[in-house]
């Protein structure tokens, strides 16, 4: 926009778009110089992802950090500057909590921390309390992730079958 609008009281783009939740970036190039506030990326996702599922009339997310797998705004990891997973881990021992990281948010592939906890299931769960506290993440998803957790260590552990046992026969 030329000098001449904006010296006749118009808004430039800039301001239209601070208006509607962009937020400036220290970027030189007008494109990355602005991202989208974590409300309005929920009205854009919220009903056109990828993630979705739609089943009797529930609607379910599938997206990584998601804890309780709804389709919400608290619980959506896309959107949230920080957010909390929690997976088992690959050797089937243990989980792997994900962190995302406040900074370095236009770069997706380095702006998260994956942490493999491989302890007994007390240890573990005071560890991923431990992390979530000192490391100043939500609050309210404290108890969904140490949930989950818990969840995915039961499941781990071995099956024990329990043996029927049979009765002798009466021989007359």
């Amino acid at each position: 926009m030329t000098s001449l609008n904006v010296a006749r009281g118009q808004k430039s783009i800039r301001d239209h778009l601070k208006n509607y939740g962009f937020r400036p970036l220290r970027s030189f190039s007008f494109a990355k110089r602005f991202i989208m506030s974590a409300h309005l990326q929920w009205m854009v996702i919220r009903n056109c992802s990828s993630f979705l599922i739609k089943r009797n009339g529930q609607t379910y997310s599938t997206e990584p950090n998601n804890l309780k797998a709804r389709n919400s705004f608290r619980f959506n990891g896309l959107v949230h500057k920080k957010t909390v997973g929690v997976q088992p881990a690959a050797d089937g021992k243990g989980i792997v909590v994900v962190l995302k990281k406040r900074a370095g948010q236009n770069k997706p592939a380095s702006s998260y921390n994956k942490i493999t906890i491989n302890k007994n299931s007390r240890a573990t769960l005071n560890s991923l309390r431990h992390i979530i506290r000192k490391n100043s993440y939500r609050k309210d998803l404290r108890m969904a992730a140490l949930r989950r957790a818990s969840a995915i260590l039961k499941s781990q552990k071995p099956v024990v079958v329990k043996k029927k046992r049979t009765r002798a026969t009466k021989t007359a």
